[in-house]
């Protein structure tokens, strides 16, 4: 199974930005379809953007659509999530998820592999 290891959380100010990598190891990374996802503090852990294995197809989670964007480098088995216009309501543990094959996954059962996630808060 591919392993996964996001970084780039941190607290920012509201309106600020952030841009959170997760890198790849141990498997073909464009085999895969990835995805982003959060918790917040007692509540369930919800889906946020995928992207499918080329990069081609994406897909929001309509609170962040328009503020956030997915993208993905191949070459260097990393995913990215830019997070603009951030609001307090995105604080949450960011978690990146892997699931075999090209098509996009939005349910956190569809993925098999999970980073161990980064903080990302914001202040008002």
């Amino acid at each position: 199974q591919v392993q996964l290891a996001e970084s780039g959380g941190g607290l920012v100010q509201a309106g600020g930005s952030l841009r959170l990598s997760c890198a790849a190891s141990g498997r073909t990374f464009s085999n895969y379809a990835m995805g982003w996802f959060r918790q917040a503090p007692g509540k369930e852990r919800e889906f946020a953007a995928a992207i499918s294995w080329t990069g081609d197809s994406t897909s929001y989670a309509d609170s962040v659509k328009g503020r956030f964007t997915i993208s993905r480098d191949n070459a260097k088995s990393t995913a990215y999530l830019q997070m603009n216009s951030l609001k307090p309501e995105d604080t949450a543990v960011y978690y990146c998820a892997a699931a075999r094959g090209p098509w996009l996954r939005t349910g956190v059962k569809d993925f098999g592999a999970w980073g161990q996630g980064t903080q990302v808060t914001v202040s008002s």
